[in-house]
């Protein structure tokens, strides 16, 4: 599996904390990590939380990623906007139990995580007990195990619902603000990591003619 993280303006100082968190349980288990950063408050390009959910967006649609990690403060914001986007499931994770609980149950594809709130000691321990909730158990399997069908049932009426209610996203790419657009993808490695593994050409070709 193809797991990018990405890491907003307030919170880019802790990349490199998060980052061996996730790697160091995702890599053993045979996924790919991608940074995407913000790699530091120094950056040249700045995400926001909104970014946060464009690029999200951008990721799963185009099958550049499989899963995203993401994050901000509260984790709430960045939550918000990654749902607003097309085929985006994102929940907000605190501890493992959210984690073991969002993948079991709602099975989703994304999650957002606090990087300021609750953010102390042994934080690292917090984020790695986390990820290896999500990605060592087989998502969508249930809890309890006896309601596993009603919840695969009820994703696949959350994800009817979220096809009706969203456009596809070479659409919101078209008609988003442009300038939210260009900086949301103006990150140092955003072109190293994306081309070589998107899938979807249209999605692929916008954002290069940009």
């Amino acid at each position: 599996m193809k797991i990018a993280l990405i890491i907003e303006n307030s919170q880019a100082a802790k990349n490199a904390i998060v980052h061996e968190a996730l790697t160091s349980v995702a890599e053993p288990l045979g996924h790919q990590v991608y940074n995407y950063g913000m790699y530091s408050p120094d950056d040249a390009a700045s995400l926001t939380y909104v970014m946060n959910g464009l690029l999200t967006g951008i990721l799963l649609n185009s099958g550049a990623a499989d899963f995203v990690v993401t994050g901000c403060g509260t984790g709430m914001g960045s939550m918000l906007a990654a749902n607003a986007m097309p085929g985006v499931f994102c929940g907000l994770v605190i501890d493992p139990t959210d984690a073991f609980l969002f993948s079991q149950i709602n099975d989703g594809n994304a999650i957002s995580m606090p990087y300021s709130k609750g953010f102390g000691w042994a934080a690292e321990l917090n984020l790695q007990d986390c990820y290896r909730k999500i990605f060592e158990n087989e998502g969508g399997a249930g809890y309890p195990k006896e309601r596993a069908e009603i919840m695969r049932k009820n994703r696949g009426i959350l994800s009817g619902l979220k096809q009706a209610s969203c456009r596809d996203m070479l659409t919101v790419l078209q008609t988003v603000d442009q300038d939210l657009l260009r900086a949301a993808i103006a990150g140092e490695r955003f072109a190293e990591l994306f081309y070589p593994n998107a899938q979807d050409q249209a999605i692929a070709d916008y954002l290069r003619a940009l």
